[in-house]
């Protein structure tokens, strides 16, 4: 069985209730690492703390696998998805109250958490078009030529070769940039739009609605609701590393690596 560990965003809630301050970035990376640490992560070789965290070692999936892992009631265009479910990229994900999804398509990988609904638009082992509903969801995306979309409710993101943590809600869309670059807009006026560069969940941003009552429909946010860990998860599963390592001592700085 997964050890279960609390996450930062349960330190987020805590702030939200009143009963404590948000982190630092150094108390979130403190944080971070104790996980990591008490997880085994970083045992010499072929570290068990993979398996610890997440039920077993992440590794590239097999070629015909898109699911890495499956919890509670997941659905594919209307029927009960299975590990051996295969995607194509044009496919209606949902995941259920308690649920989660874990899948590749492509060069692609995602997280899909509960009470979510993602429509995706493409083909052929390729996503072009990311539309999220309800719910939450984290991306990595491969480098490609032909930029791709994500939108929430209120917010379209161009991207391309990015880490993308997006909640949709339905007057805001809470958009992280978590590296790579994007341009963010207001799904309904393109021209309200922003160039962003991240190198490390640099730009995260809410996203209004029009009819929200906000003057600015662009705003600043918090870091909230997703973690390294997952981001280096699902990175791995494409075969591939982020490009920050919890054991910089940059991490959460405006530093290259």
């Amino acid at each position: 069985m997964p050890v279960s560990i609390p996450t930062l965003d349960e330190t987020h809630m805590m702030h939200k209730s009143g009963t404590a301050p948000p982190p630092s970035r150094a108390q979130s990376r403190r944080a971070l690492l104790e996980r990591a640490l008490a997880a085994g992560l970083f045992a010499a070789a072929a570290p068990p703390g993979w398996a610890q965290w997440f039920g077993r070692k992440p590794a590239p999936l097999p070629p015909g696998r898109s699911f890495w892992d499956l919890r509670g009631g997941v659905l594919i265009d209307g029927k009960r998805a299975t590990l051996q479910s295969r995607l194509t990229g044009g496919e209606v994900v949902e995941v259920a109250k308690g649920g989660k999804a874990i899948f590749v398509v492509g060069t692609d990988a995602f997280l899909l958490r509960e009470n979510s609904r993602l429509e995706m638009q493409g083909g052929n082992g390729a996503v072009t078009l990311l539309r999220l509903t309800t719910g939450a969801l984290l991306s990595v995306f491969g480098r490609t030529p032909v930029p791709k979309q994500a939108q929430g409710n209120t917010a379209t993101v161009g991207i391309r070769g990015t880490g993308l943590y997006l909640e949709a809600e339905a007057q805001r869309t809470y958009v992280c940039l978590c590296y790579g670059s994007a341009e963010i807009a207001a799904r309904d006026d393109p021209s309200i739009r922003e160039q962003a560069v991240s190198i490390h969940h640099d730009v995260p941003r809410y996203v209004y609605a029009a009819g929200a009552g906000e003057t600015q429909r662009i705003q600043r946010a918090p870091l909230k609701n997703h973690d390294d860990l997952e981001l280096m998860l699902i990175e791995t599963l494409v075969g591939r590393s982020t490009p920050f390592s919890l054991f910089d001592e940059g991490y959460g700085s405006s530093r290259r690596y």
